[in-house]
């Protein structure tokens, strides 16, 4: 279920626009830009739209959407892509929930 306050971030590559939430506009400045990077690479590579979007118990996933008529979208590609960047980004990826979950849920560590 879609919900823009859970989104932490999202890159269109029919806008060509990168879009991160005000709601997390307190994470360092190096995030914010591996985040950029990550998702336009992303985009660039496989078309269509990537969120990465958090779910209600704090877990973060990258999520794709495309237009039904976009011939380029690669969507295999796409599914190889999101288990690329889940393993070379692994750590930035559960450090990102960690603080979801202290910062946002309330949560302990």
């Amino acid at each position: 279920m879609f919900n823009e306050e859970n989104v932490l971030c999202a890159a269109s590559a029919y806008e060509q626009k990168f879009y991160i939430n005000d709601n997390f506009a307190n994470l360092p400045e190096g995030i914010k830009q591996e985040l950029q990077i990550m998702c336009v690479l992303f985009t660039e590579e496989v078309g269509g739209i990537l969120m990465l979007q958090y779910a209600e118990d704090g877990t973060l996933n990258l999520v794709t959407e495309y237009d039904e008529g976009d011939l380029l979208y690669d969507e295999i590609g796409s599914a190889l892509k999101i288990k690329q960047i889940q393993s070379e980004k692994k750590e930035l990826l559960e450090a990102l929930e960690m603080y979801y979950k202290v910062f946002v849920l309330g949560e302990e560590q």
